[in-house]
């Protein structure tokens, strides 16, 4: 599991920087991508990357403002002539149905592939076996949300040393213990439980979209791996901030710090700062959290458990 910041700036691209678009690569868990965010361009960042449009699964939109959503019907188009034939759901605040279909209706846009909208308010938006996906609204100057990403508890490996030590060579009998039954062995009865190691803890990945500090973006972000949050102001900056409903470095890391979270990536950087600005971007944020990163795009972080 990877995060690849395709865009990292506010409101309008400046030369280092496209507006906001994440990938949460997923190619090791379950062979796709899924994007958080599509502004202008996106599909000209990818570009520069290994993605493949067609094995984008899901696309989920944090709010309607033009700089996460404007490279959206672009990139659906063009997936289809990168040889995407699989379903992609998109999910998104009241209104991206209407957004999505006008834009492609009036442009003469057709799609070789199923597309299915789903839009959202708060709650769990997806769930599988493996993965669940919960919405919760945020503080913006429009309804923005944000999102956390939990990977399910895998169970644990099967113990095979402790298995042999007993004489107990490979066989069905060991996808039996694995799946945690009972088996007879040599007259005598073999727990699963016994032999099968400790759960392996899921990892939670927490996408906020433009907000000031609020309790939302805590709930979202406790105990998280990683938390991605918008820095678009430096620390001297809360009224400002406060009036564009947007926050500042201090205050994402003081969200990260209260919800225990594992690291920050601060993102949707004000396009007055420059990629020299990020060193004193980040201190500015560890003075409130110690593990911060300031992203930059076609950065590339791997989710690590903790």
């Amino acid at each position: 599991m990877e995060l690849l910041f395709l865009g990292t700036g506010s409101g309008v691209p400046s030369k280092m920087r496209n507006v906001t678009s994440i990938a949460l690569k997923l190619l090791a868990e379950r062979g796709t991508v899924w994007l958080f965010d599509c502004g202008e361009a996106t599909q000209h960042q990818i570009l520069h990357t290994s993605l493949k449009p067609r094995k984008i699964e899901k696309i989920f939109i944090t709010h309607l403002h033009g700089d996460h959503i404007f490279g959206l019907p672009g990139l659906l188009g063009s997936r289809s002539f990168q040889g995407g034939v699989d379903r992609l759901t998109v999910y998104g605040p009241e209104g991206i149905k209407e957004y999505i279909e006008t834009s492609l209706r009036l442009s003469g846009t057709h799609l070789n592939y199923p597309l299915h909208i789903e839009e959202f308010t708060s709650g769990i938006i997806f769930e599988d076996e493996c993965w669940q996906v919960k919405v919760l609204p945020l503080q913006h100057g429009m309804p923005s949300y944000g999102f956390r990403v939990t990977e399910k508890d895998q169970p644990g490996p099967l113990l095979v040393d402790k298995l042999k030590e007993i004489g107990i060579e490979p066989g069905p009998i060991y996808q039996q213990l694995k799946n945690g039954e009972s088996v007879e062995y040599e007259g005598k009865i073999l727990d699963g439980k016994d032999f099968v190691g400790p759960a392996i803890k899921g990892r939670i990945v927490t996408i906020l979209g433009d907000t000031v500090p609020c309790q939302t973006a805590i709930e979202l972000s406790q105990n998280a791996n990683i938390v991605v949050h918008e820095a678009t102001f430096s620390a001297d900056a809360e009224e400002m901030a406060r009036n564009y409903f947007h926050s500042t470095t201090k205050q994402a890391a003081l969200v990260a710090s209260e919800a225990n979270a594992g690291k920050l990536c601060m993102t949707h950087f004000s396009a007055r700062f420059q990629f020299e600005d990020l060193p004193e971007l980040t201190k500015e944020a560890e003075q409130y959290f110690p593990d911060v990163v300031a992203a930059y795009d076609f950065l590339e972080i791997e989710v690590l458990r903790q």
